[in-house]
């Protein structure tokens, strides 16, 4: 049986027409998506008056680990700006430190914020722990080099999109528990936060060609997690496995009400209010994953999109 599913806003309907849908993946596909060219970084920093910083940094098992540090040039600050540590999505299986970056460009052209992109290692050649580690190492360089990069170590936030947004919420976890460094607040991004792909929107895209689907999911979980059992996945990888989410800084949460990782995006908000934190949850009628950075000339995109820059406004100015 068809499972029935929430209609697409009508505009994103149009433009997913023309998308490349799919609806699966396999260590075949994967090859072939991760030799696809992208959209050269030059051309998206092209006009904007932007410092640009490559950096190296050593990852705990001494693997090599890039971060892109790129500054508003020229400001004339007197104050040490925020910082956005953007960690991409992907899936877990593609992209780079670039992915996705006109979505924290944003907040550096409009609220002078110094943005980190990290390029973590990518399952299935990484996996277990490696990825969120790896994050969690470059943000550990961000506030150690805070003074250096004109960064106030006080507002250091961590956002990520898709398999990034799951990953900057597992930093966010590690940072609780390790007691550093600070974190200001995340920004999740319809993040991948559960393993376990049985929520009713998992199924709900099961089966049907998407952006994002419950059999991509699963093939993007499998990579990192190989033969473990639930009882084994760290809740730093699944996040939604965290028994205890208090104590974690405001937090920002938006999915759409047409993808697979809805439910789990919506019960993450809902434990963090149970456990007496602060988070703001926004569910867009219609929006399919990624339905903003990929379709940004969409209406419902261009709200949602200015909806999270006046919640890290209004954070940033109240911090």
């Amino acid at each position: 049986m068809t499972p029935t599913r929430p209609a697409l806003d009508p505009q994103l309907r149009e433009l997913l027409a023309d998308m490349p849908l799919m609806s699966r993946l396999t260590p075949e596909i994967l090859a072939q998506v991760r030799q696809l060219p992208t959209e050269p970084v030059d051309l998206l920093l092209a006009g904007r008056r932007i410092d640009r910083r490559e950096v190296t940094v050593r990852a705990e098992d001494g693997a090599r680990i890039k971060l892109s540090v790129l500054s508003p040039a020229d400001t004339g600050r007197t104050t040490a700006a925020p910082c956005v540590y953007w960690i991409h999505g992907g899936g877990m299986v593609m992209g780079d430190r670039f992915s996705q970056l006109d979505i924290p460009l944003e907040w550096l052209d409009g609220l002078g914020a110094v943005v980190v992109s990290v390029e973590y290692r990518l399952a299935p050649e990484a996996t277990g722990t490696t990825l969120v580690d790896d994050c969690y190492q470059g943000l550990l360089w961000t506030a150690e080099h805070a003074e250096e990069l004109g960064i106030d170590p006080a507002r250091i936030i961590v956002a990520g999109a898709s398999a990034g947004g799951g990953l900057a919420a597992g930093v966010t976890l590690l940072a609780r528990d390790l007691g550093a460094p600070a974190v200001a607040a995340q920004v999740l991004v319809c993040p991948m936060l559960d393993h376990r792909n049985t929520t009713t929107s998992s199924r709900q895209y099961s089966g049907v060609p998407g952006v994002w689907t419950g059999e991509m999911n699963e093939f993007g979980w499998r990579a990192v997690l190989g033969d473990l059992t639930d009882d084994e996945v760290p809740a730093y990888v699944s996040p939604s496995r965290a028994e205890n989410l208090s104590g974690l800084p405001a937090t920002y949460i938006d999915t759409g009400s047409a993808e697979v990782f809805r439910d789990e995006d919506t019960d993450y908000a809902t434990r963090i209010w149970a456990a007496g934190g602060q988070a703001e949850l926004h569910v867009w009628a219609g929006g399919f994953h990624g339905f903003d950075a990929l379709c940004p000339q969409a209406d419902i995109s261009a709200t949602a999109r200015r909806t999270r820059t006046d919640w890290l406004t209004r954070l940033l100015r109240h911090s």
